[in-house]
């Protein structure tokens, strides 16, 4: 996934969603390339970042507000990617969403 090389207006929200996955593809993959363009494409999304090796999988979404969190959360192509993940795609997950209150990049 991308790479954040920036820094956003604080404060903004984080959500961190960590997962184990299923064996197996699935879908998965597919599915995850299009709910982040779909992702990108609502209001108050500033941007993602994506990690996995073969255990855990970790990614971070950014968004200006917690409504725009919601928004996206009940976002009928979101639900049904949700409902399959809690089906078909990942053993355990969990979802934090935190408040950004500071933010700095550094390029080396």
């Amino acid at each position: 996934m991308s790479k954040i090389d920036k820094t956003f207006q604080v404060p903004y929200y984080a959500v961190i969603f960590s997962s184990r996955r299923t064996d197996g593809d699935k879908g998965y993959s597919v599915m995850a390339d299009k709910m982040v363009e779909l992702a990108s494409l609502q209001e108050g999304f500033l941007g993602v970042e994506s990690a996995r090796d073969n255990e855990l999988g970790i990614t971070v979404s950014y968004w200006s507000s917690l409504e725009s969190i919601k928004k996206w959360k009940e976002h009928s192509s979101h639900q049904i990617a949700q409902e399959k993940g809690k089906k078909d795609w990942y053993q355990n997950f969990s979802l934090r969403v935190c408040k950004v209150e500071r933010d700095n990049f550094f390029e080396m």
